[in-house]
């Protein structure tokens, strides 16, 4: 495989173009919010703020967000803890043309959860899921491989999903870390 196909993901419509396991595929589908989820399988969840400010978008995204061409954009980058395991890697990004009223909280999440905020707001609208597995030489794996400090050799599952608010768009990608494998699966539901 070239580097230029495994640094760019093929994303798909339906999970069944990644060929998931029953488990990862659970993750990848689930429709309610990734944290509300972690967090019912942990006893401590957290996000662990990376990275926020200003980067070039990367070359399998810019156009999702009605952008022309790879430009700066508002980036975000998080771990997802659960005990503190890292289990999801999230990377944001929101075009700069957006304004402030259309992503009014985006600059000030700090160590808050994204997740939450954009199911809790009835003007957020939510597009359909995309998949994709990606390899070790896409920019996200190195990235969540720098920070937890080891080689990760994938591909991993990843989600990716757009959201609009007013007139403004956000793109969110999770990456499913191998630790996923190991929160607990049978924990009681945060609604019981």
């Amino acid at each position: 495989m070239s580097y230029r196909r495994a640094s760019q993901a093929q994303w798909c419509t339906h999970v069944n173009g990644v060929h998931p396991s029953a488990e990862i595929r659970r993750w990848l589908t689930d429709a309610m919010s990734l944290t509300v989820k972690l967090m019912a399988r942990c006893e401590r969840f957290r996000v662990q703020r990376l990275a926020q400010g200003r980067a070039l978008a990367l070359a399998d995204e810019f156009d999702k967000v009605a952008l022309s061409r790879r430009v700066l954009v508002q980036e975000r980058e998080v771990l997802l803890r659960c005990d503190e395991t890292p289990v999801v890697y999230a990377h944001t990004i929101v075009p700069l043309c957006a304004t402030a009223s259309d992503w009014p909280f985006f600059g000030t999440l700090g160590e808050r959860s994204l997740g939450t905020t954009l199911f809790g707001d009835p003007r957020v609208w939510r597009g359909a899921m995309e998949y994709a597995r990606l390899h070790a030489q896409h920019p996200l794996v190195l990235r969540a491989a720098a920070v937890l400090g080891e080689e990760l050799s994938g591909p991993l599952f990843a989600r990716r999903c757009l959201y609009k608010r007013g007139k403004g768009l956000l793109l969110v990608t999770e990456i499913f870390l191998p630790q996923i494998h190991t929160i607990r699966k049978n924990q009681a539901s945060p609604c019981a």
